[in-house]
């Protein structure tokens, strides 16, 4: 996998990250005492693990977002080993913990999130003040994961609009209000699963031809990229004239955390390269597919992420 060159910097913005707690808990049941197998702690929130992937693949990383002070040790650790730039606004109090019940013996995973911090005005004004600093050494913005209760739906307006006046490149990774009010920044990439997508649209869509018609809607109206992931059905990669289905073959599953966040770092990757929309959809899903096999968000040695890239079967949709 080439480098990319020095000037193509890439800053992730977190509004509401959190540390990840993944419980191994065999047959697992409510109501009853469960014992815990092992544990794991690690530092998340959507664009710090797009941040981390990115890192991963040899990409120069900036972070941003809201953390706070009092448990930041991981975020710490995690920005250092991996050579990332921190520019997080700290905030007091503690980041919030996010649990997930792993249940090997049932193949069932529980998830428990707690609600984020309140940021205030005045944080959020030093969130802008950051964001425009990074302005004059970073290329590519990716806006990921949900708005922390009490600030606007509109944030992410608030954040692209400046961004893209500037001719940057913006990709923002939300769901229902936050991605519906996000919109009209108009975003080079949004990355919606299908029920995100039929949320903001709402509408049905029940096969891939109706996906990419919706799509090409939102393209129409001034958003380059639409990738919208499918579980095990794969996802799709849409421009303007090309759609493409990326399928990976079956693999074993050993964490959910951060799939979708390492199919947004795969697909920046490849275009950050000047890759053609369907080797960014095998790069997307190969990147996808190496967090699935690993506990929390984490990625396989990049060896692995290529020859992974190469079982994608990418077809395109006419």
């Amino acid at each position: 996998m080439t480098h990319p060159p020095r000037t193509q910097r890439i800053a992730t913005v977190t509004l509401n990250p959190a540390i990840d707690q993944t419980v191994s808990i065999p047959n697992f049941q409510a109501n009853v005492v469960n014992r815990v197998d092992w544990k794991q702690d690690d530092a998340g929130g959507k664009g710090v693990n797009v941040a981390s992937f990115l890192a991963e693949a040899g990409h120069k990383v900036s972070v941003s977002g809201f953390l706070g002070r009092e448990n930041n040790t991981l975020f710490k650790t995690l920005f250092h080993q991996k050579g990332i730039e921190d520019h997080f606004v700290y905030l007091p109090g503690e980041t919030r913990i996010n649990i997930k019940i792993v249940d090997d013996a049932q193949g069932q995973v529980t998830d428990i999130n707690y609600p984020g911090q309140s940021p205030t005005h005045q944080d959020v004004d030093g969130l802008k003040n950051v964001v425009r600093a990074l302005v004059g050494s970073c290329d590519w913005f990716i806006f990921s994961g949900s708005v922390p209760a009490g600030l606007s739906n509109d944030i992410y307006d608030e954040l692209i609009g400046p961004l893209k006046a500037q001719g940057k490149t913006v990709i923002l990774d939300t769901s229902g209000d936050a991605l519906r009010f996000g919109l009209p920044a108009k975003p080079d990439l949004i990355k919606p699963n299908q029920a995100e997508l039929e949320e903001v649209l709402n509408t049905r869509l029940s096969s891939h031809a109706e996906i990419v018609a919706a799509a090409r809607e939102l393209i129409a109206s001034g958003i380059p990229y639409v990738v919208v992931s499918m579980g095990a059905d794969g996802a799709l990669f849409i421009d303007r004239t090309q759609a493409f289905h990326a399928q990976p073959p079956a693999v074993e599953i050993k964490s959910t955390v951060g799939a979708g966040d390492a199919m947004v770092a795969g697909t920046v990757a490849g275009l950050v390269n000047g890759q053609s929309l369907r080797d960014c959809a095998a790069l997307g899903t190969a990147f996808s597919m190496g967090a699935l096999g690993q506990i929390g968000p984490r990625l396989p040695p990049m060896a692995q992420i290529q020859a992974m890239q190469d079982s994608v079967t990418v077809r395109e949709i006419s």
